[in-house]
């Protein structure tokens, strides 16, 4: 019951360009955790998205990027949630450890959404999320020249940085689709502490990240639903666009794929006509309580030649079924 309411061989480069974009006036690439499944997993970008799937609910995610790149982005992530009160708000949790050459950046949030009801079949959460991130650092193990001969005081030793956040998020669904926007991170930490505020490493903050989703259910018949959604993810610097569809067959077998870009200018989100990846995705509902999920990434940037894709796997265990429930929390 709801309170009613009207209205991301470079070899060991990866290590020194994680740090250059740590020490630069602007971050231009994305902070966030990167994921390509995410309509499965939207626990992971939207607060507000807890509950919404009316079960207890645990995923876990892995996710390996550009295979045959050392020092390539490699994430686990786990996130639980729940209805309480019935079903008029939802908590959970989320845990992620994101490893980037000689940087790791682990965190842990929880989440609180309340939910308003808009009509018979449509449901308004509102969502926070409180937590922190450890970003460390392991410099000297980063290679500067051939010989690594060099003694950069900057490059000495272990760096670490606690980095506290709230963010929040909106979530508007029914029977037929949704629609969200969220701000997971609104604290712009700093991300390195130097002595002299004229160094430009002292400027470099935590980027807030902004997510705009949508996505519908249409029943093509008894057999066939077609699930197309967007993810727009987007900083003052950068944007990206995601475009899915997906198709469920008799409930237990989706299919889909999804298109993706990687811009640096807000302003022309489509000016690399090319885009970044195309993505191809397989989801298994194993019985009502179980799916897993797989996909794969296929670059369409300068990285093509030099990796070997992208893999992502899924998997959703759920304490709890009822047939009787909506369409959309199923495919969403």
């Amino acid at each position: 019951m709801k309170t009613k309411l009207s209205f991301f061989s470079l070899s060991k480069k990866i290590g020194l360009l994680m740090l250059i974009s740590l020490t630069s006036n602007h971050i231009f690439a994305q902070q966030e955790v990167q994921y390509s499944q995410y309509m499965f997993n939207m626990m992971a970008i939207n607060p507000a998205y807890a509950g919404s799937r009316d079960v207890l609910s645990m995923t876990g995610l892995y996710r390996q990027q550009w295979v045959g790149i050392e020092g390539a982005p490699v994430t686990q992530s786990f996130t639980l949630d729940m209805p309480i009160k019935q079903e008029q708000m939802g908590v959970g949790l989320q845990a992620y450890h994101d490893q980037i050459g000689y940087f790791n950046n682990t965190g842990l949030y929880l989440s609180y959404a309340y939910k308003v009801s808009i009509s018979a079949s449509t449901t308004l959460s509102m969502g926070m999320q409180l937590g922190a991130s450890n970003l460390v650092g392991n410099l000297a193990e980063v290679k500067r020249t051939l010989n690594n001969n060099d003694i950069d005081p900057a490059f000495k030793g272990t760096t670490s940085k606690w980095l506290p956040n709230v963010g929040a998020g909106l979530y508007l669904s029914n029977d037929k689709g949704y629609i969200g926007i969220a701000v997971p991170s609104l604290i712009r930490n700093p991300l390195r502490d130097y002595a002299g505020a004229t160094d430009t490493a002292a400027r470099a903050k935590q980027e807030r990240h902004y997510f705009l989703m949508a996505g519908m259910a249409f029943p093509l018949n008894e057999m066939l639903v077609l699930k197309p959604s967007v993810l727009v993810k987007a900083t003052k610097e950068a944007t990206a666009l995601d475009l899915n569809i997906n198709l469920w067959i008799q409930d237990r077998l989706a299919v889909g794929a999804s298109w993706r870009t990687n811009n640096r200018k807000f302003s022309s989100p489509f000016s690399n006509q090319n885009g970044d990846a195309i993505i191809g995705m397989l989801e298994v509902q194993a019985n009502d309580q179980f799916r897993i999920g797989y996909s794969y990434d296929f670059m369409l940037n300068a990285l093509q030649s030099a990796q070997k894709g992208t893999h992502e796997i899924m998997l959703r265990y759920e304490f709890g079924f009822r047939k009787s429930k909506i369409i959309t929390p199923r495919y969403f």
